[in-house]
């Protein structure tokens, strides 16, 4: 049987990470990658660049998932736009969740969304559209994690926290249960 093809939008670092996931989960054969213009014809890992932003709506008559693969360290405004111009043509835009992870049948996960190896995602927490749930990240019971965030490596969201859409939560990071957590939290800090 034969895969469905994904398309991965953003050729940097974190696609690398979400190519691991991707071929680990075995549900999408990747069709290619869309990046900058400079870039196309050029590989990232095993995968060409077959084009770039303008190419979209060409390569959705031949791949209709796609996933965006540009990380949220600085700002998500492109990561967040090119989402929307995506959704917008067409695109299917799946969960993806490593194996290797471990998220409750009771959390619930939005599209667009994808959940890094060896993550945690408790029961009851509700993750929006378009997040990374990056490497041993812990989303604890009844988090709900806003659209377009970014929980970084390690970080620990604990029971009944509120993460507001467009949010970077940095790596090894904790947040404190039951905050209210809006724009960015540092990087190995703890939020209370």
């Amino acid at each position: 049987m034969s895969k469905a093809k994904i398309l991965l939008i953003g050729g940097g670092g974190h696609c690398h990470s979400v190519i691991d996931v991707v071929e680990q989960q075995g549900i999408y054969e990747i069709y290619g990658i869309v990046d900058v213009l400079e870039k196309v014809g050029s590989r990232v890992l095993d995968y060409k660049v077959i084009g770039y932003d303008d190419d979209l709506i060409d390569l959705f008559q031949h791949c209709p998932n796609a996933v965006i693969t540009m990380g949220h360290i600085k700002s998500n405004t492109l990561r967040v736009k090119l989402f929307e111009t995506v959704k917008q043509i067409g695109y299917e835009l799946p969960t993806i969740i490593s194996p290797l992870a471990y998220v409750s049948r009771h959390a619930q996960i939005s599209p667009g969304t994808v959940v890094m190896h060896q993550a945690l995602v408790n029961a009851n927490a509700k993750i929006g559209d378009n997040c990374i749930i990056n490497t041993k990240a812990l989303i604890e019971h009844d988090v709900s994690i806003g659209n377009h965030c970014h929980i970084a490596t390690a970080a620990v969201i604990n029971g009944g926290v509120v993460v507001r859409d467009n949010t970077f939560v940095g790596s090894n990071s904790v947040v404190v249960q039951e905050a209210q957590v809006i724009n960015f939290v540092k990087a190995g800090s703890i939020y209370k």
